[in-house]
């Protein structure tokens, strides 16, 4: 067993949610981001664990998060989901951003579903649209600078599918047969907190960017250097382009909004996929 204190630190605080599960394994971890915590709603018989509850873990501020675990049940498994992350922009280090998808895997999940609130450069999206994540760009500090946590996963972790191949396809299918539109497309992650100026969009735009955020890749990288398969998925929440109206502005209640109204397609996505997994 490491010695290293960030392991201690996960196994505690693994420890301390095993205990309020009652040591049930979850198959699926699920992070819910701006205004997708309706999500948590539909998980059945669910024990709350409030982070703040939880050692070593970080309170969340972010407009639209609560900041609970909850495991329960939903799509016939049993599924740990944040309902609300941390995000780099509150002044985190990213050893605690991440934290909670160590303590999950720690716990035993065999999937982690992340989803975010996005801005789309892409033209063709619309307010609302759901995006399935096939690639990102990481404009955020890498999550695994610093010491190899060699319990976890090797120093250079392979990130040519940094999203499962075989959820997206199973995704497209569901959403097809559900009635529920969907894009697919390259998420770009910043630091924020700031919303980008038009001529970054132009840049997002230009190097291959469908969507942009704050959050989510950090999740993604770390689960991914343990080997667990990710599905990832962005609501549109505002058209980030650089052709604005003179009195346009990005505004984050607005944000929430669109998320939530989103939100009940995105939780039949997700309950779906769930359910299809062996």
């Amino acid at each position: 067993m490491s010695n290293d204190p960030r392991v201690e630190k996960i196994n505690a605080a693994a420890d301390y949610v095993a205990r309020k599960t009652g040591g049930r394994k979850p198959s699926v971890g699920i992070v819910l981001g701006s205004g997708l915590g309706k999500l948590a709603d539909k998980i059945s018989d669910p024990v709350v664990i409030p982070y703040r509850e939880i050692p070593g873990f970080p309170e969340s501020t972010a407009v639209g998060h609560k900041g609970n675990f909850i495991a329960g049940t939903l799509g016939g498994k049993f599924v740990l989901a944040m309902q609300g992350r941390f995000h780099y922009y509150e002044g985190y280090p990213m050893e605690l951003v991440t934290l909670p998808i160590r303590v999950m895997k720690v716990l035993g999940i065999e999937y982690l579903f992340v989803s975010n609130a996005a801005g789309g450069v892409n033209f063709d999206f619309k307010v609302g649209d759901l995006m399935i994540i096939k690639d990102h760009i990481n404009l955020l500090p890498n999550p695994l600078v610093g010491r190899n946590m060699d319990d976890f996963g090797p120093r250079f972790p392979d990130m040519t599918r940094p999203y499962d191949p075989q959820l997206i396809k199973k995704a497209e299918i569901i959403g097809a047969e559900n009635g529920i539109e969907l894009k697919t497309g390259v998420y770009l992650a910043g630091t924020g907190p700031s919303y980008e100026t038009p001529a970054e969009y132009k840049y997002f735009r230009l190097i291959g960017a469908d969507a942009v955020g704050m959050s989510t890749i950090p999740e993604v990288i770390v689960a991914r250097h343990m080997s667990v398969p990710v599905f990832g998925m962005s609501v549109i929440t505002n058209e980030a382009h650089d052709d604005y109206a003179d009195d346009y502005e990005n505004n984050g209640d607005d944000v929430v909004a669109a998320a939530d109204a989103a939100a009940d397609r995105m939780t039949v996505l997700f309950t779906r996929l769930i359910e299809s997994l062996q």
